[in-house]
């Protein structure tokens, strides 16, 4: 009874450590992994293998609204974008003679040295990074930008854009991955720039198109001195304010 006991004690442990208890440890004071530890969690087998991958050139955050972008740029904080594009910068900061080998170009990196953002600049004029917002139901839910960089740890991106990635500003994040080969970057400029999607590729309407609070805005803006919201509020010409004169 006592070795069957063990037995089963041993075999317990194999399949979930810590189940009766205190965990057992090996010689170093190290605990025994079990297969429960294996597969389970976000670094499990299932989630970190079976279910979906991790991909490289890719990165994740919130979108914040950018009116004052054009339709086909988009804004990446600078954190994202020196960690996207931090092969390309090293091959820049070599070839144009800034560092020796890849440990000074990566010095030069963590140090944040002018001459880094310097070659960052030039890499993004002529490098388009594909936008993707989950879950990607139809052509438009990927589209390509040109970067730019923008303060902050928000992606920016113009408001006349959101409705292809069925997406608004309370909180939906965006993926960024950056197209490698010169075919994808080709591909991406002539097909998948959000500047040549301007009609659904269902229904062939408009979907570029300004809604909600953006038509309140040209309502307001347009509405002249009519008697209402723009007149009594918004108009040069209100003097209700006024500190000299009685209304």
């Amino acid at each position: 009874m006592c070795q069957e006991k063990l037995v089963q004690e041993a075999v317990d442990t194999l399949l979930d450590n810590g189940i009766r208890g205190q965990p057992m440890r090996d010689g170093h004071n190290k605990v025994y992994k079990s297969f429960s530890d294996i597969i389970e969690g976000k670094e499990g087998r299932f989630r970190e293998t079976l279910l979906g991958k991790r991909v490289d050139y890719s990165e994740r955050s919130v979108i914040v609204v950018g009116p004052s972008l054009s339709l086909h740029r988009c804004g990446l904080p600078h954190e994202i974008a020196i960690e996207l594009l931090q092969t390309f910068v090293i091959r820049g900061l070599i070839r144009k003679h800034f560092a020796l080998n890849m440990g000074i170009a990566k010095s030069k990196i963590r140090e944040k040295e002018p001459i880094v953002w310097e070659i960052l600049q030039e890499i993004m004029q002529g490098h388009p990074i594909l936008l993707n917002r989950a879950p990607t139901l139809h052509r438009l839910g990927i589209q390509a930008f040109q970067p730019i960089l923008v303060e902050g740890r928000a992606i920016c991106l113009h408001p006349l854009v959101c409705k292809g990635f069925n997406a608004n500003f309370d909180g939906d994040q965006m993926a960024v991955h950056v197209p490698l080969s010169l075919e994808a970057q080709t591909e991406a400029r002539l097909l998948m720039f959000s500047h040549m999607n301007l009609l659904s590729p269902s229904m062939g309407d408009p979907i570029s198109v300004p809604t909600q609070d953006m038509l309140i805005g040209l309502y307001i803006l347009t509405s002249g001195n009519r008697r209402g919201i723009s007149a009594n509020r918004y108009s040069p010409c209100n003097r209700r304010n006024s500190k000299t004169e009685r209304i």
